[in-house]
């Protein structure tokens, strides 16, 4: 058995050809990608095909949706996660305004936050925007 099958099969999802490849994409990338992003790479593959399979991920912890602001879902692999098969913390999320592109900041956790009584809390998004390395290193 490869290595993604058994991630896959630890958060029981089982190891179809199609989420074997989706979940190489997802690996590849370094910033959160929109289910537009899987269709242009997976140009053969249909738009829902792909989309339930993000979901089925989503559903089973392997990725996160992302909220950024711009409408459009994002969603993102935590290797870390994969690898342990243990829920993530919720961590912070940076947007850059220039190259639209959403990363991870895994490493700033997000603060348990004390809710008056009677509230509940479902989700938790966090996003800081402003402008990546990449882009504030070419101005």
């Amino acid at each position: 058995m490869s290595e993604i099958e058994s991630v896959l099969k630890k958060h029981q999802i089982r190891p179809t050809a199609i989420r074997i490849l989706v979940y190489k994409f997802l690996r590849k990338r370094e910033v959160a990608v929109t289910l537009n992003d899987l269709e242009a790479d997976f140009d053969r593959s249909e738009r829902t095909t792909l989309y339930r399979t993000i979901k089925t991920f989503e559903k089973n912890g392997l990725v996160h949706q992302i909220d950024d602001g711009t409408g459009v879902s994002k969603y993102a692999l935590d290797d870390k996660v994969a690898e342990s098969g243990q829920p993530q913390d919720l961590h912070l999320h940076f947007h850059c305004d220039t190259c639209q592109e959403t990363v991870c900041l895994t490493d700033h956790k997000i603060p348990h936050i004390s809710l008056p009584p009677g509230f509940v809390s479902k989700d938790i998004n966090l996003v800081i925007k402003g402008i990546c390395d990449k882009c504030s290193n070419l101005e």
